[in-house]
């Protein structure tokens, strides 16, 4: 329909100009002595438009003949981008597909455009450290350590791949120049987590991992089993005396102190400092929030000697709890072995014998057998010992 048109618009404008010509009867003349040129008025002004038009062509030509070589420029920088995203494009797709040696040819190929180069730079790093090529990362990575606009993409991409890399102390030299930049998002803190538990620096890692819970960035589960990590390493330090296993006491939160894992560890910490007393105490606080039979064969464990005014007192709450649960075998064991150490042989064969009886898991039917045999054997009464040991014996086969 368009060209229709188009060619009505050019044959009205044919026939209007026909139209006109018939009734324009003027003439040009031209003189140049002796020559003399007459010419229709109609055909002098088609000759000037023909005349225009072929100096507008000639004025075109010679533009574009000077504007030629920046023409030519121009299309081989194009030429040159276009090869550049595609090879980046290429780069990317094979990265992606885990095809390593080719993600990294075609990075090769698309950081000759300038525009690329930053970006190609970090695919080629992470394609290099995948086939465990160190030397040739660290080289991708080097070439925009001057590129201010990938600064925090560059550091994000070594720090990524040095504790992947198991580098910790490079790794915490990245996090600290991007806390210095300001950047401090929720991967940084990962990552840095991450860096953090390589190199053993448990009370940076309990830091994190509260940021991390605030945040509601970390999995619950992942969270516990981190922090009973630290915790385990900072309480087990066999380099801890009394005064620092106090002072680490008190910079626990108050939360975590009742926690289960935490109050075992620390019992045990204090135990080995020399400070049952304080052991105890913890054992004690964190039974009064949780029931928790690990926390009771720790107190058992740490049991004060015989005739101490620490072991009568454990005796003593430990009837308490009875009342509150009668039917618990590891609370039977645990007030018949004190029993047992303060020589109470009574009550202590009745504990005993009741945990025996209420016992589901073969570690308290061991341990009940094992303390059984040993009250026997100090009644003097071989036969029923042995009869222990060897269900003890049994309990230990079985499991």
């Amino acid at each position: 329909m368009r060209l229709l048109l188009r060619f009505l618009a050019l044959f009205a404008t044919a026939v209007g100009l026909a139209v006109a010509s018939r009734f324009n009867p003027g003439n040009v003349v031209f003189f140049y002595p002796p020559y003399r040129i007459d010419l229709s008025l109609n055909f002098f002004l088609l000759l000037l438009a023909l005349l225009f038009w072929l100096c507008f062509l000639l004025l075109n030509t010679l533009s574009l003949t000077q504007q030629m070589p920046s023409r030519v420029a121009a299309y081989r920088r194009e030429k040159r981008e276009r090869e550049g995203i595609t090879a980046l494009r290429d780069a990317l797709k094979a990265f992606f597909e885990g095809r390593f040696g080719h993600a990294e040819k075609a990075a090769t190929r698309a950081a000759t455009s300038p525009d690329n180069a930053g970006l190609s730079a970090l695919i080629g790093a992470r394609a290099a450290h995948r086939m465990q090529q160190g030397a040739r990362r660290n080289a991708w990575l080097a070439k925009i350590e001057d590129d201010s606009g990938l600064r925090t993409a560059r550091l994000m991409t070594a720090l990524e791949l040095l504790v992947d890399d198991h580098d910790p102390e490079s790794a915490l030299a990245a996090v600290n120049e991007l806390n210095a930049s300001g950047t401090r998002h929720i991967h940084v803190l990962r990552l840095a987590l991450k860096a953090n538990q390589q190199s053993r620096n448990w009370r940076e890692v309990l830091r994190l991992v509260r940021s991390l819970d605030k945040n509601n960035a970390l999995h619950p589960v992942a969270s516990r089993r981190l922090r009973e990590q630290a915790y385990d390493a900072l309480l087990s330090d066999r380099s801890n005396d009394a005064e620092s296993i106090r002072r680490l006491w008190s910079d626990i939160p108050v939360a975590d102190r009742t926690a289960p894992f935490v109050a075992a560890h620390a019992a045990i910490a204090f135990s080995t400092c020399g400070l049952p007393n304080e052991a105890r105490a913890i054992i004690e606080r964190a039974l009064a929030v949780e029931w928790n039979d690990e926390l009771l064969r720790t107190y058992r464990d740490g049991a004060g000697s015989e005739g101490s005014a620490g072991l009568l007192a454990q005796i003593e709450r430990c009837e308490e709890w009875r009342v509150l649960h009668p039917t618990d075998p590891e609370l039977a064991l645990t007030l018949g072995t004190l029993c047992l150490k303060q020589k109470l042989w009574g009550k202590a064969q009745r504990h005993l014998e009741q945990a025996l009886s209420d016992a589901t898991e073969s570690s308290t039917l061991r341990s009940a057998h094992l303390k059984l045999a040993q009250l026997h054997e100090a009644l003097n009464q071989p036969d029923k010992a042995n009869a222990h040991y060897r269900q003890c014996a049994l309990a230990e086969l079985v499991s």
